[in-house]
């Protein structure tokens, strides 16, 4: 008999699962069934910014495998716009509606996938039909902007509500468009994924772009004209705009698993073991922007939406649905991204993370260059480590700098992961050549100065 596989979501995590499990098992042994709400499969959502700003020239780009490859080359069912509304898991069935046609079907399912990904996060105020306000989480978000401003006669101003990693970037990318940007941001800073003394670096390079941003600014309500937004509301008076996009963050979309009985942790996401079974539930899984994982540095359960965390989870997932072994063992918070030509980079514990978790740390900042400071085109680099007292061990890193400096971030996830000293960094043989680093790379210049900070409070 066929065993029937359901997949909830077509996006990183649903396929990957899928993907990897067909791999395993052909088409004679398990019937593939995927549910997904939007127009797009497997696509990158980190490149909707560069879309925006016509860095890239169409979502095709953007697009790794169309429901037509699945379908063809995976033998898999792929149901586009079809979004499930309910989980039977006593029946073992799950509801969906066609929101095409309304139509409503059951489905029988051996194993299910749930990879949901995650929702917006959208206060009151922002529930609105008002014409020029957009959220962005999907690349059917992307495409409602893109066709806006597209069409939209002479837009001027526009507000990014949120300055985390989205909000950064499509401010960017709408400078790029030709509009007059502010960033409002409810904390005392953008980009709170790293800490302040980082973060102004970031937003320096923010105004020097053009970008105006107002922080410790909540908004409140928007104002309207002729069905169209013309403002933001704050505390402090009305912000005039054409446009409002919010990059208020997410949470994850774990409603219809709540409803259905699946258990939840303490960040909202569903639980999950380390091979992406749901405990406690025969034969369900769970992947990617929906589940909540595991900080490795930390110990605690997190909810780190990325793409990165998505897929392997699908992956680990896929290969276990399909018969192997493979488990997926946490993350460090590892990211990366740019605003104008300025790049940043972190890992492990911010030193508010650090605190939270009971940690006794030193923080330290080096300045260096990203090439041998005589090598043209040499440009500064800012690194921050914090470590472990009285260990020394890595708890955390952040960079800031011009080119070549937000990957070198990998570099120091390799030595977080594995558990090293800020001592034991100072020997790593890393490369060297004028063109590509200074003969002291800017990763262990911050290791010796973490090691003389340990030595001055007497670890």
């Amino acid at each position: 008999m066929v065993h029937r596989l359901i997949v909830i979501g077509g996006d990183a995590a649903g396929m990957s699962a899928a993907s990897q499990a067909r791999r395993r098992r052909g088409p004679d042994d398990l019937e593939i069934v995927v549910f997904e709400r939007g127009h797009f499969t497997s696509y990158s959502a980190c490149g909707i910014p560069y879309w925006i700003s016509g860095l890239v020239s169409a979502p095709e780009q953007l697009i790794a495998r169309a429901p037509e490859t699945f379908r063809s080359e995976y033998a898999m069912d792929v149901r586009m716009r079809h979004e499930v509304t309910a989980i039977d898991l006593e029946r073992r069935e799950v509801v969906a509606r066609d929101l095409e046609r309304g139509d409503e079907v059951r489905e029988h399912f051996d194993e299910l996938m749930y990879a949901a990904g995650a929702v917006p996060v959208k206060p009151s105020w922002a529930k609105t039909d008002t014409a020029g306000v957009f959220g962005m989480q999907t690349l059917d978000d992307g495409a409602a902007l893109r066709t806006w401003l597209d069409n939209e006669p002479q837009p001027r101003r526009a507000v990014v509500v949120g300055g985390g990693y989205i909000g950064v970037e499509l401010a960017e990318a709408l400078i790029v468009r030709g509009l007059a940007v502010t960033l409002v941001e409810q904390a005392d800073q953008p980009m709170a994924t790293v800490d302040s003394d980082m973060a102004e670096l970031v937003s320096d390079a923010m105004r020097g772009l053009g970008i105006k941003i107002r922080t410790g600014m909540a908004v409140t309500g928007l104002e309207q004209r002729n069905g169209r937004v013309s403002a933001v509301v704050t505390a402090e008076g009305p912000i005039p705009t054409d446009l409002v996009v919010l990059g208020l963050g997410v949470r994850p979309n774990a409603a219809l698993a709540e409803a259905a009985g699946l258990p939840l942790g303490p960040t909202g996401g569903i639980r999950v073991d380390r091979r992406m079974r749901v405990p406690g539930v025969p034969g369900v899984w769970a992947a990617g922007d929906c589940v909540e994982t595991l900080d490795r540095v930390s110990g605690m359960p997190v909810h780190v939406p990325l793409g990165t965390h998505a897929n392997k989870q699908g992956r680990v997932a896929g290969i276990n649905i399909g018969g192997g072994y493979a488990t997926f063992l946490g993350v460090i918070g590892t990211a990366v991204t740019k605003v104008c030509d300025l790049e940043v980079g972190r890992t492990g514990l911010r030193e508010r993370d650090a605190t939270a978790a009971g940690f006794e740390f030193i923080s330290v900042i080096a300045q260096s260059t990203n090439r041998a400071g005589y090598y043209p085109g040499a440009q500064p680099m800012t690194v921050k480590l914090i470590a472990e007292r009285p260990s020394g061990r890595l708890l955390g890193a952040q960079i800031v700098g011009r080119s070549e400096a937000a990957k070198r971030i990998d570099t120091l996830a390799v030595a977080l992961w594995n558990g090293m000293t800020v001592d034991e960094m100072t020997g790593l043989d890393l490369g060297y050549a004028p063109p590509y680093a200074p003969v002291w790379d800017p990763v262990l210049i911050a290791a010796r100065k973490a090691v003389d900070a340990l030595a001055a409070v007497g670890r």
